[in-house]
Formats: C-alpha cells, sequence, structure tokens
C-alpha cells in the first residue's frame, strides 16, 4: 500500500497493518493492529463493527500508517500510544521508564495484603511509579517514590495525576537507591535491574533498543541491585517493616539465603503466574 492509496475502509486498513506487523515478526501483530488503530482512530470495537466498511478519515489514516511502520522497527507498542495497562489503571509511559508488566503486579498483589492504614512507603527504582501508586491508590497510606532518572520522576508525577491521587499522598526524589534517602518506612518496594549484563544482548529488540538499559541491567549476574538494597533498606525499615523485591526468574533460592543471612525475617519467595520466581520478601527484625 502507497500513501496515494491511502483512502482506505478501516478493515482494509486492519487488514493491512495486520498482515505488515506479521511480516516483520512481530508476535501480536493482529493485537498490535488493532490497538494502534484505536488509537489513532479513537474509536473502540463497538464503533469499528458498525463501520468497518466505511473509510477510515484522511488524517487518521496518515498517523495509523505512521505507528505501523515504527512498529514494525520493533518500537513498543506503548511507547507509541504512551498507555500501559497495570493492576486495572492505565499508565502514561514514554522511553524514559520501563513498561510496566503484568509479572510485576504479583508484587503489587502481596504487598497489599500486607498494607494497612496509615504506613509510609518507599518504592525504589519507581520508574512510571506503577507500584507506589497502585498501592496508594488501595490504601490510606504514603510513600515516596525514588528513582536515579529525573525523566522518570516526571512520568511517575504525571501519573499520580492521572490515577487521581493527591500531592501530599506521595513525594518524589531523584536518588541512586538510598543515597540521598531519610527516615524510616513501613515498607519498601522495588523493582530494580535484575538481569545479568551479558543477557542484555539478547533481548527482544523491543526490550534490547528502546527500553531504558539502566532500569534492566544488574550487573553480573542480575544480583548487584537485590543485594544492595537487601543490605541497605535494613538502616531504613522500621521494626517489623516489610521488604518486597521483584527478582528474576532464577533468583528466588539465592535471594532467600541472603535475605536470611541479613537478619531478615519471615522470608518468602512468591512465583507469578507462570510459576517463576518472581517477588522476595523479608521482614525487619
Amino acid at each position: 500500500m502507497i500513501l496515494e492509496n491511502i483512502s482506505r475502509s478501516f478493515r482494509t486498513w486492519l487488514k493491512y497493518g495486520t498482515e505488515l506487523l506479521a511480516a516483520k515478526g512481530i508476535r501480536d501483530a493482529e493485537s498490535d493492529a488493532w490497538i494502534l488503530m484505536e488509537y489513532s482512530a479513537n474509536i473502540d470495537r463497538t464503533f469499528y463493527s458498525m463501520h468497518a466498511r466505511e473509510p477510515m478519515d484522511l488524517a487518521d489514516s496518515k498517523q495509523y500508517y505512521d505507528l505501523l511502520l515504527k512498529r514494525a522497527a520493533r518500537i513498543p507498542v506503548q511507547y507509541l500510544t504512551h498507555e500501559a495497562w497495570f493492576y486495572g489503571s492505565c499508565f502514561y509511559v514514554n522511553p524514559s521508564v520501563l513498561i510496566p508488566r503484568q509479572d510485576t503486579e504479583t508484587l503489587v498483589e502481596r504487598a497489599e495484603l500486607l498494607c494497612s492504614p496509615g504506613m509510609h512507603v518507599l518504592d525504589l527504582c519507581t520508574g512510571s511509579g506503577c507500584i507506589l501508586l497502585s498501592l496508594l491508590k488501595n490504601h490510606s497510606m504514603t510513600g515516596i517514590g525514588a528513582d536515579i532518572s529525573e525523566e522518570a520522576l516526571e512520568v511517575a508525577e504525571k501519573n499520580r495525576g492521572l490515577l487521581g491521587l493527591r500531592k501530599s499522598q506521595v513525594s518524589w526524589i531523584c536518588s541512586d537507591l538510598f543515597d540521598d534517602i531519610g527516615g524510616n518506612f513501613d515498607m519498601i518496594t522495588a523493582n530494580p535491574p535484575y538481569i545479568a549484563a551479558a543477557e542484555i544482548a539478547h533481548l527482544d529488540p523491543e526490550v534490547r533498543d528502546h527500553e531504558p538499559v539502566l532500569a534492566l541491567d544488574g550487573a553480573d549476574d542480575g544480583l548487584h541491585y537485590e543485594f544492595l538494597i537487601a543490605e541497605r533498606a535494613r538502616m531504613h525499615l522500621n521494626e517489623g517493616a516489610w521488604l518486597l523485591l521483584e527478582i528474576g526468574h532464577d533468583q528466588g533460592e539465592v535471594m532467600k539465603e541472603e535475605l536470611t543471612r541479613l537478619g531478615y525475617s519471615e522470608t518468602e519467595i512468591v512465583r507469578d503466574l507462570g510459576g517463576n520466581d518472581r517477588v522476595a520478601i523479608g521482614r525487619m527484625t
């Protein structure tokens, strides 16, 4: 299809988009083609079912075509629409932050079981703020989100507004882990970089080439930041407070041993829906 023939129906465009993305090796070609059409033309499935044979607006067609080419170049669809759904809420995302994933919902689900009114929570490596904001949305608590990236914190603050949370509930601090963090907390959560450096080159192009390496690279064995956070968190946890860390699929055993060695009690490894190790938990004694 060339731009001279851009005035085509919704159905024709969707078929073209699906075939283009499939030819470029996009696994979810049909789904992504629809998401980009929904975004470009501001329509839903009901509208499409009623108007599929009608011509797509020219400006919308041009935008759709442009987005298809970008997706074909392996730019993640979430960065193209600036939307990522996580734990029942739609979050704004851009290339400054890691795209929220369903695996991370395991951490939020487990943390919710430990939440109580009045708790003060610290979320390290907060990125889009999806973990902290999801917790604060459902519980009468306050929190601090920390990240080394100022650009990531701008995204997190935007998401605070989108989720309707008050500024008094959450604040953001630019900090390299605990470097600029003061005070103690009733819970510390984190989704730090935990992919071994040598594995970065083998990730899908969407992740390797477009998501922030700073949020992925866990140094030699992927455990550098996990161990560092677990050790330093003890200086910032109230007695009886909880630490919850997202971990790699094969890091559960070693992380549980490390938390026990550091003196945490009630240590636990929680698995995600796929049966993989996903969250390491320990309690301050």
